[in-house]
């Protein structure tokens, strides 16, 4: 379900006593527009522009949907309306899909790049997210084809460095595990030692955080030696971009969280033009 109290705040942060250049220049009248991408992406804010542009009385027909693939030049929808609407719903419905698409467009290619090499690994988002946008991004995510990890807080046991710094790690797997039958246990590790010391606590995912692929390869040895390897999700995260995802990829983990996918995300370029 789309989150629409959102869409109408994004509406109102940017219209907040109506659309004054919009309003002084152009009598209202019902013409047509066309949105169309100016560059190859992977589609995704479409279902979002889509309702706000019909929520403000534009009828929209959509010609290229969420998870396509288009081209420069695209027609992705297709709108008629009052003009004041479409003028003013523009920039925040084009943001809304520029962003989602860049993220969109970028997970695929890196889950391409990827899959290349191990054909079983996801390429994963983070909570690195803009505040208000997570819902849009862990979505954007999930059109490109990667996985949108935790949501938030709330919803898995992830023991980062900074509660390793607390208590030791077997001990922190424990706590968690003691708290909640019902949510996965993460444990972010930085060596073979810890890694170890985490799964024969019982985490279920093991997060190799900055660590060398070397280094992750032989965790991954020592954790099959010790029969432990195929109870485990294992992911790795740290730094990891387009450039590097191979080598990651050839160290047969489970998952590679990329924070760049959406802290570093590039806006796909779309455009609406008046017909």
């Amino acid at each position: 379900m789309l989150p629409t109290d959102q869409l109408l705040s994004f509406f109102a942060e940017d219209v907040p006593a109506g659309d004054i250049t919009t309003l002084a220049l152009v009598p209202d009248r019902v013409v047509s527009a066309r949105v169309e991408a100016r560059e190859e992406m992977v589609l995704a804010g479409v279902e979002e522009c889509v309702w706000l542009f019909e929520h403000f009385g534009v009828s929209v027909t959509v010609a290229a949907e969420d998870g396509s693939r288009a081209a420069a030049g695209t027609k992705i929808l297709g709108l008629a309306g009052p003009v004041h609407a479409i003028l003013s719903v523009e920039r925040t419905a084009l943001n809304l899909l520029g962003r989602m698409s860049g993220i969109a467009t970028a997970t695929a290619a890196a889950q391409e790049l990827a899959s290349q090499v191990n054909d079983h690994v996801r390429v994963a988002g983070t909570r690195k997210t803009a505040p208000g946008l997570r819902y849009f991004d862990k979505k954007a995510i999930r059109i490109g084809g990667g996985d949108p990890h935790r949501d938030s807080l709330s919803d898995a046991f992830l023991i980062k460095d900074t509660h390793r710094a607390l208590l030791p790690v077997a001990d922190a797997v424990r706590r968690a595990k003691e708290y909640s039958a019902y949510h996965k246990v993460e444990c972010e590790v930085e060596s073979l030692i810890d890694a170890v010391a985490a799964a024969e606590a019982g985490a279920d995912i093991l997060m190799f955080d900055n660590m060398t692929p070397s280094a992750v390869h032989g965790a991954i040895a020592a954790l099959a030696a010790r029969g432990l390897r195929n109870r485990l999700v294992l992911e790795v995260s740290g730094g990891i971009l387009p450039e590097t995802i191979h080598l990651w990829a050839g160290v047969d983990v489970d998952r590679i969280s990329m924070g760049a996918l959406t802290h570093s995300v590039r806006c796909a370029d779309v455009s609406l033009e008046i017909e």
